[in-house]
């Protein structure tokens, strides 16, 4: 087994994009003046679930994509699924503060769930390949 440098990488610049949505979540419930959850503040409340999702989903996919990697999966297939799941996440917060059934709110909140959701399928199928 190989030290995943590709994930390993992916997951530096996830942290920084964590520390980023954490900060934008801190300033929201600074300017609404609300301690805890989100004191009924739409904008604060869509803050909190872009970064909620982003703690639900990015460790789950940087896991696969890390075995998938360490188990000697092919570089470009690795990279690839990590600048989908990059692009995804980063589209994600603002899909959420699109405005509802928009075409912006479609691509980039829609957009990031089905790229999201694709990684994990692609990663998961590809360690089941790889083991069975």
């Amino acid at each position: 087994m190989t030290y995943p440098a590709l994930t390993a990488f992916y997951a530096a610049l996830f942290a920084l994009l964590y520390v980023g949505l954490s900060a934008w979540v801190v300033a929201g419930r600074l300017s609404a003046d609300v301690l805890h959850g989100d004191g009924g503040n739409a904008d604060l409340e869509k803050r909190i679930r872009a970064q909620g999702n982003f703690g639900e989903y990015v460790p789950l996919a940087l896991l696969l994509v890390g075995l998938l990697e360490a188990g000697g999966g092919g570089p470009t297939l690795v990279r690839g699924l990590l600048i989908v799941l990059l692009v995804a996440r980063v589209l994600h917060p603002f899909g959420m503060l699109a405005p509802k059934n928009t075409p912006w709110q479609f691509a980039c909140r829609g957009g990031g769930i089905l790229a999201t959701f694709a990684v994990l399928a692609v990663a998961a199928i590809a360690l089941l390949l790889r083991v069975g």
